[in-house]
């Protein structure tokens, strides 16, 4: 898929400064310049550090990392912590209204450019924040990595099979719903600038993030305080049969989330009687049940290949997959057709990633810039987006 700029975008005229590095605020960046967003990306003389976060590496030596978080960005090198370096930053920022950043707590007030500064200096625009833990408190100002915060806002521990060992999530979840929510909350910030003209300050902290995945163990916790939420591996803490079940091949993801769901998967393995069996006929009960219902499923669904099983029972209105690597995924016909795959040629080559997952159907996701993409200056603004 390569759209061009043809589409404006929903935030067509939007100015942004991102001076983020590595994930979270390079994500936010990101997901503002897929919607039509003129993004300056500002770097350190040294570049940002996931450049060198490889293999795979580009021709140039940049890695893949790095390339798949700053597309429809234009990119220019700042030292800040030189005088010349914050004057041009200030200069930008008299015309931006978004500026992303990530500095550890209290360099950009040293250099005469936090919060408070930056507010009376420009007053509309809106300044978002990504970091570990916020500013102040038992642990203000630190410095979080997204397996850090996996560790520490409990994700690890309910993570992996149950009675091994916690278990890293298998992708920086806790950065990129950090970022998330940092463009949520300069969406918010925008929509507010337009009744009273000021901008604010919007924090999107890893900690925060972290603890906001928790459902449903937070839930679990606070409903019931004697029991702590533990690792169950591929099966969900709260229904069944919702866990990767063998077949007679490749095992595949059942997703019973209701009882209609649960009697047609029976009837399509040819033993209805389970649905209505005491033991499985509710939610609950095949929750409390559940290690003889996956004996009895597997029983039955060895007789049947994988991904035809899985297939026929999608179609059937039984939520239910085969477990595919990446590269699967990524060559899947649905993946093609929800248009979920850029093609960009970039000055480094022909630039490949995953789309924005945000459909519009007026103003969709455009793709304009591949990484690395060079740009000193914003671009003209609508007049029709100057607010």
């Amino acid at each position: 898929m390569h759209i061009s700029s043809n589409n404006p975008g929903a935030l067509d005229g939007l100015r942004v400064v991102d001076a983020s590095r590595i994930l979270g605020g390079p994500y936010c960046g990101q997901i503002l310049g897929d919607h039509g967003a003129d993004v300056l990306k500002i770097e350190p003389p040294q570049g940002d550090d996931t450049r060198s976060w490889g293999p795979p590496f580009n021709a140039d030596g940049v890695a893949s990392y790095y390339m798949g978080l700053n597309r429809n960005k234009r990119l220019m090198f700042l030292d800040l912590a030189a005088e010349a370096g914050r004057a041009r930053l200030l200069e930008l920022l008299a015309e931006a209204d978004v500026f992303i950043e990530n500095f550890k707590t209290g360099t950009l007030e040293r250099w005469g450019l936090g919060q408070e500064e930056l507010s009376q200096r420009f007053p509309r625009l809106i300044h978002c924040r990504v970091s570990g833990y916020g500013a102040d408190g038992p642990l203000g100002g630190l410095p979080g990595y997204d397996a850090a915060l996996q560790a520490l806002c409990g994700l690890m521990s309910v993570n992996g099979e149950a009675g091994g060992a916690p278990l890293r999530v298998g992708l920086p979840v806790v950065d990129m719903v950090t970022g998330l929510n940092a463009a949520l909350g300069v969406m918010l910030a925008l929509q507010a600038r337009r009744t009273s003209g000021r901008g604010q300050f919007v924090e999107a902290a890893l900690f925060d993030a972290g603890l906001s995945l928790l459902h449903p163990h937070g839930a679990n916790w606070f409903m019931d305080q004697t029991r702590v939420p533990g690792r169950s591996g591929n099966a969900h803490p709260n229904i069944y049969p919702y866990d990767m079940l063998a077949t007679g091949s490749e095992p595949v993801f059942l997703a019973v989330g209701n009882d209609r769901q649960f009697a047609q998967l029976c009837k399509h393995l040819g033993a209805p009687q389970l649905s209505t069996d005491e033991r499985y006929a509710t939610a609950g009960a095949r929750s409390v049940n559940r290690a003889a219902l996956k004996a009895e499923l597997e029983a039955l669904m060895r007789a049947h290949e994988g991904a035809a099983l899985a297939d026929a029972l999608v179609q059937q209105g039984v939520p239910c997959a085969p477990v595919l690597t990446v590269d699967a995924a990524l060559k899947h016909p649905h993946t093609a057709h929800r248009g979920m795959i850029v093609n960009l040629p970039g000055k480094q080559g022909d630039y490949r990633g995953i789309a924005s997952p945000i459909k519009l159907s007026r103003t969709p996701a455009s793709y304009r810039y591949a990484p690395l993409a060079e740009g000193t200056e914003f671009l003209p603004r609508s007049a029709a987006n100057d607010d």
